[in-house]
């Protein structure tokens, strides 16, 4: 398994994405629609298939979500340590800071954003295309 990113993934009502963009960027986070994620090969399908399954898994709850817009939700430079290839070299665990600024900002956008409290690891390539990853 090659390097991974931690993100928080949402669906977001089509409408709020970029409102919910340039909010998650004043915490230095950084949103990426699946659609058009740069380590996702058929953005599309992807997009579908994850969606799918964050509806599906609420048995109901968020069947008003089945159109809303995938995303994902990382850190930026400020949450974590550089090596001096300008890889990430994460020294621990995520600052629980990170945590609540993200879930805080979540928050402010209401039942037009749908999430679960948890973060996973997305693959990363490391390009300039992909921020929070050799960007230096």
């Amino acid at each position: 398994m090659g390097p991974r990113h931690l993100v928080a993934t949402v669906l977001a009502e089509p409408s709020v994405v970029e409102d919910l963009e340039l909010r998650v960027m004043t915490e230095d986070m950084w949103l990426w629609p699946v659609r058009t994620a740069p380590v996702v090969v058929d953005g599309p399908r992807m997009e579908f298939q994850l969606r799918r399954r964050l509806v599906e898994q609420r048995r109901g709850d968020w069947d008003d979500a089945a159109t809303w817009t995938p995303a994902w939700i990382g850190f930026g430079d400020a949450w974590h340590e550089f090596g001096p290839d300008g890889n990430v070299q994460p020294t621990g665990p995520l600052p629980w800071a990170a945590h609540q600024r993200l879930w805080g900002a979540l928050a402010e956008f209401g039942p037009l954003v749908r999430y679960r409290r948890r973060l996973s690891g997305i693959p990363t390539v490391a390009t300039d295309d992909w921020p929070g990853l050799n960007v230096r």
